[in-house]
């Protein structure tokens, strides 16, 4: 590397845009991003910078790609659109797709034009300095937000923290704040026993505060709908979705959470007739098709519960209906954690058991890289080795593994609540079974109760004299208690 190209590449990695971002191409699926970005172009939905934004990271999706001529010009269209946008205040919003056009032009190696791209942002930046030299300015933050949001479910702890930064700066910017509600949405879990009496969750607040500051967002209006139907809060929650539809009634993502609203609540043709509505505009939305499959499912489950009387034609049809959404969702975005478990769940109904657990495997090496799946991805298999191959062994190594993980969630309360019931169930047969009062024993200090758990342990050790395991468990809690 000649002198001249050293110094470019160290004023490119000085940049804040898409190329030093750390976005991770084995993160992510890039015929699926791509899918959404393009969507995202086509409808022109969102705030005003939301198609500018879908334009800069598209590109940086088909350099990935190598497709370095339509990145040049899906680059200069994201030029376009911020200048027709923000006018005179477009200066500070172009800092990321001048940096990503100074990296694209040093790849194809046209070095003067990288250099001149560079040197456009430092002029920006001089222009609207921030004050530290480790401070970024609130447009670019909320960028870096935006990317992180949309790459991966593991990246939207660092959308919630950009989204914090750019706010610190700008707290009532209408986007920021809109993004910050979004982000918290998709990561905060139902845990109402976690909040106090009254208290409101992080994510219904923030959805407030965006909605003061938009009113007439008709997608912030249904998700807070989803939330507060969560808190049984049903009154506020409907006439949220009133608005939101009187807004914006052919939206996908409004009809989207909408539907969601009406399947958590159990209404299921309204949530088929709502998503359905919303899969005309977005057909190549894999979350659309999974919440159809959902649809389907509760309306299997709730034949089958007619017992003696389902009608099995029915319940057939209904998981026929939940197959061919799961498919075509997991097709679109072949890395769906949550849409492959459901669908190992309904070929384990149809007892197409190698189907399944081919799919179950795939999902466990996703789960490496996507570790919010990691619980719900094993108490799924273990259920499948539980109820459909009658293999305890398996059933329990994979309940253990959901237990290494903090019990904050739905699937961590279901593998304790399973290994009990094995382990309840063999200690009626004899009291004398050492595996079954470790069992208890892993339970109760995964729950955070040390004293039972190491009297069960105590006593798995009277069973089974040598085992080191059990030894071991009873030495590190005796510490722990001292």
């Amino acid at each position: 590397m000649s002198e001249g190209s050293s110094a470019l590449l160290s004023r490119l990695q000085q940049l804040q845009c898409h190329f030093t971002w750390d976005l991770k191409k084995e993160d992510v699926n890039l015929e699926n991003l791509s899918t959404r970005l393009q969507e995202h172009i086509k409808l022109q939905l969102g705030q005003r910078g939301a198609v500018t934004r879908s334009y800069s990271y598209l590109a940086y999706v088909r350099y990935l790609q190598d497709q370095r001529e339509e990145a040049l010009s899906l680059l200069n269209q994201s030029e376009e659109t911020i200048r027709e946008s923000y006018g005179d205040e477009s200066e500070r919003r172009l800092i990321v797709t001048y940096g990503d056009m100074a990296w694209l032009k040093y790849h194809t190696g046209d070095y003067a034009q990288s250099q001149s791209y560079c040197q456009r942002v430092e002029d920006i930046l001089s222009n609207h300095p921030t004050g530290s030299l480790t401070s970024l300015l609130p447009e670019v933050y909320g960028e870096q937000a935006w990317t992180y949001l949309k790459f991966s479910r593991s990246s939207l702890s660092k959308a919630i923290d950009c989204f914090r930064k750019a706010l610190e700066v700008q707290t009532h910017d209408s986007e920021w704040n809109a993004g910050y509600a979004i982000a918290l949405f998709r990561t905060e879990q139902w845990a109402l026993e976690n909040l106090k009496k009254g208290e409101e969750s992080p994510a219904i607040t923030q959805l407030r505060l965006a909605l003061e500051i938009n009113p007439d967002d008709a997608v912030l209006q249904s998700m807070l709908a989803v939330k507060l139907g969560a808190y049984k809060e049903y009154q506020e929650a409907e006439e949220l979705l009133n608005k939101a539809l009187k807004t914006d009634p052919d939206n996908p993502h409004v009809n989207r959470y909408i539907g969601k609203y009406f399947r958590n609540q159990n209404r299921l043709d309204e949530s088929i007739d709502m998503l359905e509505r919303a899969l005309k505009r977005a057909d190549q939305s894999p979350f659309i098709h999974h919440q159809l499959a959902l649809c389907y499912k509760k309306k299997k489950i709730a034949e089958q519960s007619r017992r003696p009387n389902s009608d099995q034609r029915a319940v057939r049809y209904w998981r026929r209906r939940c197959i061919h959404h799961l498919e075509v969702a997991v097709e679109i975005r072949p890395s769906f954690v949550l849409a492959l478990t459901d669908l190992a769940q309904m070929y384990a109904e149809q007892r197409d058991l190698s189907r399944a657990e081919e799919i179950f495997q795939q999902c466990l090496k996703l789960a490496e890289s996507e570790k919010s799946l990691f619980q719900t991805v094993h108490q799924r298999y273990g259920d499948f080795f539980y109820f459909n191959k009658k293999n305890e062994a398996e059933a329990i190594a994979h309940y253990t593994e959901a237990l290494l993980l903090p019990p904050s969630k739905h699937e961590w309360r279901q593998c304790a609540k399973r290994l009990k019931q094995i382990a309840d169930r063999r200690l009626t047969k004899t009291r004398r079974d050492g595996e079954a009062l470790a069992l208890l024993g892993l339970v109760a200090r995964a729950e955070g109760d040390r004293k039972k758990a190491a009297e069960f342990y105590e006593e798995a050790l009277n069973c089974d004299e040598g085992n080191e395991e059990y030894l071991c468990a009873v030495c590190e809690l005796r510490l722990e208690l001292q």
